[in-house]
C-alpha cells in the first residue's frame, strides 16, 4: 500500500472542464503566503498520513539492528499511539500528547549519540519514501532535534548496545 504525505487538492474548472492543479494556478507569492499559514500537521496529510508514517518508522526501527535493542521490551501498540500524539501535537495537530517526558522515557536506556542519530536516519528514510518535501522535513526534524538531550545518555558513536536489564517500561496501554 502507498500512501502519499504531501496531497493537493484537485478542483474542475467547470466552464472548461479540465481539472485545476489549485497549487499551480496560485501565483508564487501567494503558494508561499499559503504554505505559512497552514500547520506542518497539514501540509504533512494529517491525521491518517502521519499514522502511516509512524507505522512505517516502527517497522525499519524494529528491522534496524543499530538500534531494535532498545526497543526489546517495548509495548509497540503504545509506542505507536504515543508517537502519533506527539507528532501530532508537536506539528499543530489538534491532538493532545499524552505521554512521559522524554528525559523521564528514556532515563536508564544508555542511549548512545549513534542509535539516537541512527533513528533519526531511520525516520529521514521513512519520510523519504513517503515523499515528504525537504522543507517539510526539515521543519519536522527541527522540532524534533531539541529532545536529542533527554533521550541521549551517552555520548558514544556505539550502537546496538542492549538495553540494560535495570530498565523498566511504561506499561502497556489499556486500549491499543
Amino acid at each position: 500500500m502507498r500512501v502519499e504525505i504531501w496531497v493537493e487538492t484537485p478542483l474542475i474548472d467547470v466552464r472548461k472542464g479540465r481539472r485545476l492543479d489549485v497549487l499551480s494556478e496560485m501565483p508564487r507569492m501567494e503558494q508561499e503566503g499559503a504554505m505559512e499559514q497552514q500547520s506542518l500537521y497539514d501540509r504533512l496529510g494529517g491525521k491518517g498520513a502521519i499514522e502511516a508514517v509512524i507505522e512505517d518508522f516502527v517497522g525499519r526501527c524494529a528491522a534496524d539492528a543499530r538500534i531494535n535493542a532498545k526497543f526489546a521490551r517495548t509495548d509497540v501498540p503504545r509506542l505507536k499511539a504515543l508517537l502519533i500524539q506527539q507528532v501530532s501535537a508537536a506539528t499543530g495537530g489538534s491532538v493532545e500528547y499524552t505521554g512521559r517526558g522524554m528525559r523521564e522515557t528514556h532515563s536508564g536506556m544508555g542511549v548512545t549519540a549513534g542509535e539516537f542519530d541512527a533513528l533519526v536516519g531511520d525516520l529521514v528514510a521513512t519520510l523519504d519514501a513517503f515523499h515528504v518535501p525537504a522543507a517539510e522535513q526539515g521543519e519536522l526534524l527541527g522540532i524534533l532535534g531539541p529532545l536529542r538531550p533527554d533521550i541521549v545518555e551517552l555520548e558514544s558513536a556505539a550502537t546496538g548496545t542492549p538495553l540494560p536489564d535495570g530498565y523498566r517500561a511504561a506499561p502497556a496501554l489499556a486500549h491499543a
